[in-house]
């Protein structure tokens, strides 16, 4: 009996174990669809969502306003250059003054009033264009053309703030709430910035495509609806899932005051840096310096208020840029800047250089859909290498992996198909050699194939014969006989462009967490938006490059300027890295 008893107690045991182990299997299996929930819900996945409708929205108005300015202006590129240089030099003034207004306002207003103007300025300004192209005989026609520059003027401008918004909002999302929703998690931080890295690169190719492609099958006026039509909803959208993110991360509410306290101590330390210990007064000076600042402050109250508001945009400016230069990652942050100096990218200066190569329009987009697969590599790269080396470390790895690729390109300027000519650096040897039979002014053509036409003629043929790509005007009918004697020096070329934007994504990412850790949150928004300012500035050298070096024969020479700016741009990394490691090692 007590056998039985025995027996029957274990089966009923053995049922209770299988039944609990199908309750945990239920429970798990219910719990799956419940977790997908919570994080479709969480801050994350809005952030992504809300990062990725930005970034298509930006991408695809970047791409599409440069091609309708030149076509506004007969196939001209003089409309398109002055709206690069309108950007770059708006970033360049007001980045430490758009960080500033970041950092003094609540985050909820400043994301909510950046993606407000910003998508506004994009609606009113393809308005305009729709505008332009629907009446541009009739508006040529009144006040003798000059409501053509008036319009043209307006473009340009709305483009602009639009820009300058789409820039205050990267800094209050990407570079300050992203920190606060990970909790000042390392690991967390730096998982999101390679999610937002990655979103960009894909955005980079597709939105462009997609633009580009209702541009050429419909029209321009259809491709200002479609964009004036993605801002509107993407508007709304935006502004529903920051306001929830806001709401359910209740640290983001919770913001350092950035009083004039703050600022006036701030002053007084870089003053005693600079003045040193000695001169710190004695009771006379003090009394003097006393009378000196009631007798200032008078006279600044007799100063007019406009007057009143420039002395204080140039004070905050300069604070800004003071601030920036004291920070702990400042060799770091004007080491990525250095970067931005570089003809070694697929913008229109290196694709343009390929196809009087003879590389044809759809090997080009070919080459730009396998550098986004590199891009995605290094952000994949530098979490992996962030966990098993540090930070640091992996800036330096990035760095060295990023140097080393760039050597192809160094290799290509000498390779056989290369139409570099050094000698056009000195105009004096080459006349005299121009004036020798078999000179080298006779060769220097030999591997380059200029478009053909007459000087009056327009810079791009007709529309029918242009791909649109990514900040790229690509021609297909490439004259016949034009196969340089080596595809060596491109092959080169673009394997060290592409294989490099690997170290350079991990480097970008490893530089921008170091900013987010080391920076305090009360000038997070100041020093992010002079890091834009110094970006833009080194971008603008890059142009100031090209336009003193125009020639394919020239190219060669930029790529070693280029090379050059990058090597020095990771030179200051690695000061930077030598000095964060000796003071852990002290302080350790």
């Amino acid at each position: 009996m007590s056998q039985q008893a025995d027996a029957s107690q274990c089966s009923e045991v053995g049922v209770e174990l299988e039944s609990d182990a199908r309750e945990s299997r239920v429970k798990k299996a219910r719990s799956i669809p419940g977790s997908a929930l919570v994080y479709l819900k969480g801050p994350k996945f809005l952030i992504y969502v809300s990062g990725a409708l930005s970034m298509w929205g930006d991408r695809m108005w970047h791409f599409a306003i440069s091609v309708f300015l030149i076509e506004l202006y007969g196939h001209n590129l003089l409309l398109t250059a002055v709206f690069g240089l309108v950007v770059a030099g708006s970033v360049l003034l007001f980045g430490a003054l758009i960080g500033d207004w970041v950092d003094r306002n609540p985050r909820n207003k400043v994301a909510h009033a950046s993606l407000f103007i910003q998508n506004t300025s994009v609606t009113v300004c393809s308005i305009v264009l729709m505008l332009v192209f629907s009446y541009k005989q009739r508006i040529e026609q009144i006040w003798d053309g000059w409501l053509t520059v008036v319009c043209y003027t307006v473009v340009i401008i709305l483009a602009d703030v639009a820009n300058l918004a789409s820039t205050a909002l990267t800094i209050a999302i990407q570079r300050d709430w992203i920190v606060v929703i990970t909790g000042y998690n390392r690991g967390h931080l730096a998982g999101m910035n390679a999610t937002m890295r990655r979103i960009d690169q894909v955005t980079n190719i597709l939105a462009p495509l997609a633009v580009g492609q209702v541009m050429t099958l419909a029209s321009n006026v259809v491709g200002c609806g479609f964009i004036l039509g993605w801002n509107l909803l993407s508007l709304i959208v935006e502004f529903f899932f920051l306001s929830r993110v806001y709401r359910i991360v209740p640290a983001l509410s919770v913001k350092p005051p950035t009083d004039e306290d703050d600022q006036v101590c701030f002053k007084k330390k870089i003053r005693r840096g600079n003045r040193g210990q000695g001169l710190v007064g004695q009771p006379q000076a003090l009394t003097e310096g006393n009378c000196n600042l009631s007798v200032h402050s008078k006279d600044i109250t007799n100063v007019p208020l406009c007057f009143r508001r420039f002395r204080w945009l140039v004070s905050t400016c300069k604070d800004g840029w003071m601030a920036y230069y004291h920070q702990p990652v400042f060799l770091a942050g004007m080491g990525l800047a250095f970067l931005y100096t570089t003809v070694l990218g697929f913008d229109c200066i290196t694709t343009g250089y390929a196809y009087t190569q003879g590389i044809s329009g759809s090997l080009l987009s070919l080459l730009m859909g396998v550098s986004a697969v590199a891009g995605l590599m290094g952000t994949i790269m530098f979490t992996r290498l962030r966990k098993t080396y540090g930070l640091i470390n992996t800036g330096i790895i990035s760095s060295c992996l990023h140097l080393g690729c760039l050597l192809f390109c160094v290799c290509s300027v000498f390779a056989p198909g290369s139409p570099v000519d050094l000698s056009l650096l000195m105009p004096y040897f080459t006349y005299n050699s121009s004036a020798e039979p078999g000179g080298m002014a006779s060769q220097s053509q030999k591997h380059t194939y200029p478009l053909t036409g007459g000087n009056n003629q327009p810079l791009l043929p007709d529309r029918s014969s242009i791909h649109w790509t990514n900040n790229t005007v690509l021609f297909d009918n490439v004259p016949p006989g034009t196969a340089p004697e080596s595809y060596i020096s491109i092959i080169l070329l673009f394997l060290g462009v592409i294989t490099a934007r690997i170290g350079l994504w991990s480097f970008d990412l490893t530089v921008t967490q170091l900013l987010q850790e080391t920076i305090c949150e009360s000038e997070r928004g100041v020093v992010n938006g002079v890091q834009s300012s110094m970006n833009y500035l080194m971008d603008l050298l890059h142009f100031i490059m090209v336009i003193s070096a125009p020639q394919p024969e020239h190219f060669g020479i930029l790529v070693i300027i280029s090379v050059l700016f990058i090597t020095t741009g990771h030179t200051m990394y690695f000061m930077y890295a030598y000095k964060a490691k000796r003071k852990h090692r002290l302080d350790t």
